[in-house]
């Protein structure tokens, strides 16, 4: 538990199975990958239903408190301004790290 207080949280975007855009936050993103993409109960309903396909952003962000801003900021973001913002990151640690 103690690890898991000093891991720096990350704002992730995944690319689901529908083509559409689920944004979240973890201090493990593949990890949260991996939850989602098994469907279980750790799955957020909205990626259970729609399938995962790849991570197409994730950024470093501190704590949980300015992750879970961030997150909110970019979950008001329209798709073509979210996929701007994948775009413009377009950086090797999002490419390949966790994308499958």
């Amino acid at each position: 538990m103690e690890e898991r207080r000093l891991s720096p949280w990350w704002l992730y975007i995944i690319e689901c199975g529908d083509g559409s855009l689920y944004t979240g936050v973890a201090t493990d993103v593949a990890r949260r990958f991996a939850e989602h993409e098994a469907r279980g109960k750790k799955a957020a309903r909205y990626t259970k239903s729609r399938g995962v396909v790849r991570v197409v952003y994730q950024k470093e962000i501190g704590d949980r408190r300015e992750a879970l801003k961030e997150e909110l900021r970019v979950k008001s973001l329209s798709r073509v301004q979210k996929l701007h913002l994948v775009q413009a990151d377009a950086s090797p640690h999002n490419e390949d790290s966790v994308s499958k």
